[in-house]
């Protein structure tokens, strides 16, 4: 029952993810997935605080934290378009790319959790 879960939740996770990349942008840089990754890191963040505080389910965490973030969040993408960039030749976008996404979605992780705590 609980893969029924995590497909579920990963289906709405990709779908969102999906919408998120049908916004125009034309520039280089990959912000559309940075601002995914970073919007992921938050919720992950929150949904681990409040499941803790509000005691949820595991059913609900594993369709919330391993499917529908799991299934929104876009590392693979993230490593490629980073691979891309460095073969590009943009080896300072490349590198602004990497530690914008590390550093922006670890201190997200930290500002949901923050924010679980006010529930």
């Amino acid at each position: 029952m609980e893969f029924l879960f995590v497909g579920v939740g990963g289906a709405v996770g990709a779908m969102l993810r999906y919408g998120i990349s049908l916004t125009p942008y034309k520039g280089t840089f990959p912000i559309l997935t940075l601002i995914t990754n970073i919007i992921g890191a938050v919720l992950i963040g929150a949904i681990v605080g409040v499941a803790v505080k509000k005691n949820w389910s595991s059913n609900t965490v594993l369709f919330l934290k391993t499917g529908v973030c799991g299934g929104f969040t876009t590392f693979s993408t993230f490593s490629l378009e980073a691979h891309n960039l460095f073969q590009a030749g943009r080896t300072i976008m490349a590198v602004t790319y990497m530690i914008l996404s590390v550093v922006c979605c670890v201190s997200g992780v930290m500002v949901g959790m923050l924010a679980a705590e006010k529930c």
